[in-house]
């Protein structure tokens, strides 16, 4: 969808930029022509990239035009919506969720200083969730321990087990 949007955008102005010519607009405005033709290049290529590498994170894109000289429509900014919500109760899903997000916001060739932002609060939340992972990790493992203590200490005066003929034996010289 994406690409065909951008295919069929990319063609207008190409044609856009013959009825210039055909127009009569000065040498001026033909050059201004060509750099709105070239921002709105750059611009679509930048948010096709956050969109492909957002996957089904993204929530849509928005671009700002400005009407050229030729009276044809280009898109100088855009903006891709990411949902970069906190996932809560899962912090392996979170990890995999900011990594995605950071993968987004840095997929074009230049990412803006809002890109660069976006993925910075990415590995903030992925670090956090990482944290959370490491805490429920200790919390398994003291459980398992205790629960492991538990089991030796209740086997400890048992008089059946592996350590019962032992007992026995110490139970009978005193």
């Amino acid at each position: 969808m994406i690409s065909a949007i951008g295919s069929a955008a990319l063609s207008g102005v190409a044609l856009a930029g013959g009825l210039a010519a055909a127009r009569g607009l000065s040498s001026r405005d033909q050059a201004a022509v060509a750099e709105l033709r070239q921002t709105d290049r750059e611009v679509r290529a930048h948010e096709a990239a956050h969109l492909a590498a957002a996957g089904g994170l993204a929530r849509g894109v928005n671009f700002t035009y400005v009407t050229g000289p030729d009276g044809q429509q280009y898109a100088v900014a855009g903006e891709v919506s990411i949902d970069a919500s906190p996932v809560s109760g899962d912090p392996e899903a979170a990890i995999r969720k900011a990594q995605q997000v950071r993968a987004a916001a840095n997929a074009p060739a230049n990412p803006s200083s809002q890109d660069r932002q976006v993925a910075a609060q990415a590995s903030q939340l992925e670090q956090a969730a990482r944290q959370e992972l490491a805490a429920r990790q200790r919390e398994q493992q003291d459980a398992a321990r205790r629960s492991s203590v538990a089991q030796y200490e209740a086997g400890q005066g048992s008089t059946t087990g592996p350590d019962a003929a032992l007992t026995q034996a110490i139970e009978a010289v005193a």
